[in-house]
């Protein structure tokens, strides 16, 4: 199965145009569709619903929405009828095959007094694959620093971890089978995840390791057993490999960017081994990130570890 992630500035490109259907070409061959920065109803973008746009534009996707940030864009019409409309600005989920259940989980925000900082969020998803359902995840971090980072990724890893001890999005019995909450069957929390997103971090960093394990001098990369590995290095990459942006903020020099790989696709360590192929997309002009491919061996021949 194919996966892609893609932060795609709200359709903003290089050229300074907003092009939902650029974005949608870029990414319309893949399985599973992981989208940061999708925006709607804002001035900028031509007061679109954007989330509406491009299930639009990739009909045989299910898909779901959630808003990081949400604020109220309602206005009265010519009639002076309230028209209840929300500003959101969030992360989109899309995949062939359904999206069993989702959940949303906001990340610790940094109270700045000056510079910008909004909500960011993680969105989960469980979809079926020929192999079994497993999670898939898309998450945007916060641009302003590591120590804005580490508290939302120790959060996240959190998240990913205690999940499948939770249970589905419902889980139990209920004392009134008659009461209709336990319609349909219950659905699954799977072990293996997928985490994909715009990261804000290189490889290096102290927040790459913080998700990755430490690395030992000796011994290599201390990933843990109940950890997250890099998609890129399991397809035999060298972490300090690959350019998704060239927009990053360069830490050592305030107001100069650097091009780097901050956007990524981490596995748990049941789906390492089935990583067959990463690619950036040098080609995609959307947006000032690359969509980054991940092909994963998810055949039914080849059950997924429970």
């Amino acid at each position: 199965m194919q996966f892609v992630t893609y932060n795609i500035q709200y359709g903003l490109g290089e050229d300074g145009r907003y092009d939902l259907d650029r974005i949608a070409a870029a990414v319309e061959d893949a399985d599973v569709i992981a989208l940061q920065e999708v925006e709607r109803f804002w001035k900028r973008s031509g007061v679109v619903d954007q989330a509406a746009g491009l299930a639009e534009r990739l009909p045989d996707h299910h898909w779901v929405y959630r808003p990081s940030l949400d604020m109220d864009a309602s206005y009265r019409d010519d009639d002076g009828l309230l028209v209840n409309r929300r500003r959101q600005f969030g992360l989109m989920l899309m995949a062939r095959s359904p999206i069993i259940s989702s959940r949303s989980f906001p990340l610790p925000k940094y109270g700045a007094l000056e510079q910008h900082s909004i909500q960011q969020s993680l969105l989960e998803g469980v979809v079926g694959t020929p192999a079994g359902p497993v999670r898939v995840y898309t998450v945007h971090l916060s641009h302003l620093a590591e120590q804005t980072r580490i508290p939302q990724i120790e959060t996240m890893l959190d998240i990913v971890r205690r999940a499948p001890a939770e249970g589905g999005a419902w889980c139990g019995g209920h004392p009134n089978p008659d009461a209709g909450w336990t319609e349909g069957g219950e659905p699954p929390m799977p072990d293996q995840a997928v985490v994909m997103g715009d990261m804000n971090f290189p490889p290096g960093s102290r927040e790459y390791d913080t998700v990755v394990g430490p690395m030992s001098p000796w011994h290599g990369r201390l990933t843990r057993r109940d950890g997250l590995l890099d998609t890129w290095v399991a397809a035999g990459h060298e972490e300090s490999e690959g350019v998704t942006s060239s927009a990053f903020d360069d830490p050592t020099e305030p107001g100069r960017n650097i091009a780097a790989r901050i956007d990524y696709c981490f596995v748990t360590p049941g789906l390492a081994d089935r990583v067959r192929k990463v690619r950036i997309d040098d080609e995609a002009q959307g947006s000032d990130h690359r969509p980054y491919w991940v092909e994963i061996d998810l055949a039914a021949t080849a059950p997924l570890p429970s």
